[in-house]
């Protein structure tokens, strides 16, 4: 299934070029799609229908300090997380016995 989505917010600037060094980082561990077309709202939209957990946003904050946005399709929150910690953050919130923690709550 896939744990995430990958989005630059814009199609230049870029962005598209930082979200694919992303991509080549987490692809080899994780099902991830990368989306570029659209508004940023009709993509989280897209992905929520899927049933994506995890939509990460590339901005320019991302260009200045390699943190990018993480929205929890659950519960909407956003997060900003480096670059370096996405690997561990999709591994640790989608594994099997995260998700048994979650549903005994």
């Amino acid at each position: 299934p896939v744990k995430a989505a990958l989005f630059p917010l814009v199609r230049k600037d870029r962005l598209p070029e930082k979200a694919k060094e992303i991509i080549n980082e987490l692809k080899y561990d994780f099902n991830i799609i990368y989306e570029e077309r659209d508004s940023i709202g009709r993509r989280y939209t897209r992905q929520d229908l899927i049933g994506t957990p995890f939509c990460i946003t590339v901005d320019h904050k991302t260009l200045e300090d390699d943190t990018v946005t993480v929205r929890h399709r659950d519960t909407m929150e956003q997060n900003r997380l480096h670059i370096d910690q996405l690997n561990d953050f999709i591994r640790r919130e989608t594994s099997m016995t995260n998700i048994l923690e979650q549903i005994k709550l």
